[in-house]
C-alpha cells in the first residue's frame, strides 16, 4: 500500500492543478455559488488523494477564517448600535458641490472599510448615499459605484480590511513564523487608497454616461402603476363570503392580494379568515393575463378613473421598502414561494428590477439573483429589521437607535481596544478580535440568538474549503511546477518584471473570481516563485494581497460591485469605464510602493 501511494504521488501535483483550473472555470462561469464550487473542489481533491483525510477540516482552524468571522460580527454590532449614524447623516450638508459630495461619501466608506467588513461598510453607506444624491437632485448612479470602489480601496490599508489580507498574513506566518502586523498593509494600501479616492471624486464619476443614470423614485424603477390594480366585487361574484385564505389557496393564478377597500377605508393587513363582501374593492398585483383571468372567473370589475401610485401600498401600519439581494446570501437563488415570504414573514414581493428591467409577472416563482432590487411590503413595525434578517440589504436608512448612551458607545470602545491590542502586537489579531466578540456577548451588545446571523457563512465555507487545497498545491509540488514554468517563460529577466507580471495575473483573476479564492490560488504560487528566485517572499505576498483586492473591472469580481449594479442602473461596460483607470492607478502607485516598503 505504501509503495502504491508513493507511485501515485507523482501524479498529485498535476491532479491538484487540474482541479484548480476547473474550479477557476466554475468560479468565472458563475453558474454555481462560490462556496459550492469550493466544496466540490475540496471533495474531488480528497477523492484523488491530493488532500489527506486528516486535513479536510484544517481550513476551519485557520486564524484567517476565525478573524474574518469575528470582523463580520463586530461590524454588524457597530452598525446596529447606531453609533456611526450621527456622523454619516452629516454628509447631507456636503451635497452642494458634486466633487465634495462624492469625495466625502467615498472617503467615509473607505475609512469604514479599513476596519469593518467591506459589505458592512457599503451597507451602512448605501442608504445615506442614495438619499443624499436624491436630496441634491442627482442620480444615485453618480455616487454608488464610487463608494463601492472606495470600499475596496479602504480594505487595502489594514490587516482586517479584507479577507485577502488576512489570508496573506496567515501564509506569511506559515512560511516565516511571523504574520503581517495590523498596519503593515498601510505602506502600500494607504497611498493607493488616497490617490484612488481623489481620482474617483474628481474625475472617474464623470465617466458614467447619462443614459446609465439610475431612476430616483420607486415608481421610475418598478413602474408600480402598471401592475397594481383595483377591482370591485360585483353582486354575482363567487368571492362573496369566501375567505382570503380560501381565495389564495384555490386560485391557480399567480397574483398577490395586497389589500382591500371597504366603506372607503383601506386595509392592507388582511387576516386569513377575512370574508369578501359585495362592493369590496380589492387591491391586486398581477400581470395582464392573470388579471384578465381573475376578472372573468370571479366576476370582478376593474375600477378605473384614477392613476395609482406607490402610496396605495402604504397605510398607518403597513409600508414598503426597497432592498437589494446580496451575493452569496441565503435568499440568492430562491423564490418568494420557497422562502414563504407571505405565509411565514408576512411580506409581499411586489416587484423586482434586474439590470434596470422591471419584472411584472409570476413574481412568486421568479428566482432571485444577486444584485436584484426588490420592492417588499409588510407591517411597518420592524419592517427594516425583518427584511435585513432575511438577508436582503435595505436601501433606506434605519430608524434612530433607541438605547442608553453606554449601550451605543460600548461596541466602539471594545473594538478600539481590540485594534490597539492587535496594532501593538500585544495579542495576535485573531485573539484580540475573538476577545472583542466575547466581550460584546458578555455585555449583551450582541444578542446570542443573533450572533451567527452576522456571519456570511458562504465566505467562511469558501475559505475553509479552499485553504486545504492551497496547502495541497504547496505540499504536492504544484507550486514548484508553476514557478518553474513561470520563470522559464520569463527568461533571464529581473525578478521585478516577474513581480509585475504576478500582479497583472492576480488582478485579472480577481475581476472574475472571488477575491478570497484568488488569494488562496495565487499565494502558494507567489511563495513558490519567490523561493525559486531565492528572494524575499514578502513583496510577492503583498503583491497578491494588492492584486486580489483590486477587482474593479466587472460586477462579479466583488460582492460590493454586484450590490450597486441594480440600484445604480449600471451595465457591464460602466465597470470597465471606471475600473480600468483605477487598476492602472493601482499598478502605477501600488507596485512602486511594494518595492519601496518590501524590498527583495
Amino acid at each position: 500500500m505504501r509503495h502504491c501511494y508513493l507511485i501515485g504521488m507523482s501524479f498529485e501535483p498535476y491532479s491538484i492543478l487540474i482541479i484548480l483550473l476547473f474550479s477557476m472555470g466554475l468560479f468565472i462561469w458563475g453558474r454555481w455559488r462560490y462556496d459550492v464550487v469550493a466544496l466540490i473542489a475540496l471533495a474531488v481533491s480528497v477523492a484523488v488523494g491530493a488532500v489527506p483525510f486528516e486535513h479536510i477540516y484544517s481550513g476551519l482552524s485557520n486564524s484567517a477564517v476565525i478573524t474574518v468571522a469575528c470582523v463580520m460580527v463586530i461590524s454588524q454590532a457597530i452598525t446596529n448600535s447606531g453609533v456611526l449614524n450621527p456622523f454619516v447623516r452629516k454628509i447631507n450638508t456636503f451635497t452642494g458641490n458634486p466633487v465634495i459630495h462624492i469625495g466625502i461619501l467615498t472617503l467615509t466608506t473607505a475609512v469604514f472599510s479599513a476596519f469593518m467588513n467591506n459589505v458592512g461598510a457599503l451597507a451602512l453607506m448605501m442608504p445615506i448615499a442614495i438619499q443624499s444624491a436624491i436630496k441634491a437632485n442627482r442620480s444615485p448612479s453618480m455616487v454608488l459605484m464610487p463608494i463601492a470602489l472606495g470600499s475596496a480601496l479602504g480594505g487595502l490599508t489594514t490587516l482586517i480590511g479584507t479577507p485577502p489580507n488576512l489570508l496573506i498574513s496567515a501564509y506569511r506566518q506559515e512560511f516565516t513564523g511571523h504574520p503581517f502586523a495590523l498596519f503593515d498593509y498601510s505602506y502600500v494600501g494607504l497611498p493607493v487608497a488616497i490617490v484612488g479616492v481623489i481620482l474617483l471624486a474628481t474625475f472617474l464619476w464623470r465617466l458614467i454616461p447619462g443614459d446609465r443614470q439610475a431612476p430616483k423614485k420607486t415608481e421610475d424603477m418598478f413602474h408600480v402603476q402598471d401592475y397594481i390594480t383595483e377591482v370591485k366585487v360585483m353582486p354575482e361574484s363567487p368571492l362573496i363570503d369566501i375567505s382570503v385564505s380560501e381565495f389564495e389557496r384555490t386560485s391557480e393564478l399567480d397574483f398577490i392580494l395586497i389589500g382591500l377597500v371597504r366603506n372607503k377605508k383601506k386595509r392592507l393587513q388582511l387576516p386569513p379568515d377575512q370574508l369578501f363582501k359585495e362592493d369590496d374593492i380589492l387591491i391586486l398585483e398581477a400581470g395582464t393575463e392573470e388579471l384578465q383571468e381573475l376578472v372573468q372567473r370571479n366576476k370582478l370589475e376593474l375600477v378605473g378613473g384614477k392613476e395609482l401610485s406607490p402610496e396605495i401600498l402604504k397605510s398607518d401600519d403597513v409600508s414598503f421598502i426597497e432592498a437589494v439581494v446580496p451575493q452569496g446570501s441565503r435568499i440568492e437563488g430562491r423564490s418568494s414561494i420557497s422562502m414563504r415570504l407571505r405565509t411565514r414573514h408576512h411580506l409581499n414581493l411586489l416587484a423586482v428590477s434586474r439590470s434596470g428591467k422591471a419584472f411584472k409577472e409570476r413574481l412568486n416563482h421568479l428566482t432571485l439573483e444577486a444584485g436584484d432590487v426588490v420592492l417588499l411590503q409588510g407591517p411597518s413595525d420592524g419592517l427594516n429589521e425583518n427584511v435585513a434578517n432575511l438577508g436582503f440589504l435595505p436601501l433606506v436608512e434605519r430608524g434612530v437607535h433607541v438605547g442608553t448612551k453606554r449601550k451605543v458607545l460600548l461596541p466602539i470602545f471594545i473594538f478600539i481596544l481590540a485594534i490597539i491590542l492587535a496594532a501593538f502586537q500585544l495579542l495576535p489579531v485573531q485573539v484580540a478580535f475573538g476577545g472583542a466578540v466575547l466581550g460584546m456577548i458578555l455585555f449583551k451588545v450582541i444578542p446570542v440568538r443573533k450572533l451567527y446571523e452576522s456571519i456570511d457563512w458562504s465566505i467562511i465555507i469558501l475559505l475553509a474549503a479552499m485553504i486545504p487545497i492551497g496547502g495541497a498545491l504547496q505540499s504536492t509540488g504544484g507550486t514548484a511546477i508553476i514557478a518553474h514554468y513561470f520563470i522559464a517563460m520569463s527568461g533571464h529577466i529581473s525578478p521585478i518584471f516577474i513581480l509585475g507580471l504576478l500582479l497583472l495575473v492576480t488582478m485579472t483573476l480577481s475581476d472574475f473570481m472571488n477575491n478570497a479564492a484568488t488569494t488562496v490560488v495565487m499565494a502558494p504560487i507567489a511563495v513558490g516563485i519567490a523561493q525559486a528566485l531565492k528572494v524575499n517572499i514578502d513583496p510577492f505576498l503583498m503583491t497578491v494581497a494588492l492584486g486580489a483586492s483590486c477587482s474593479f473591472l466587472t460586477p462579479v469580481g466583488h460582492q460590493n460591485n454586484t450590490l450597486v449594479m441594480g440600484p445604480g442602473g449600471y451595465k457591464f461596460s460602466d465597470y470597465i469605464r471606471l475600473g480600468l483607470p483605477l487598476e492602472i492607478l493601482v499598478i502605477m502607485v501600488g507596485f512602486p510602493a511594494i518595492l519601496w516598503a518590501w524590498p527583495m
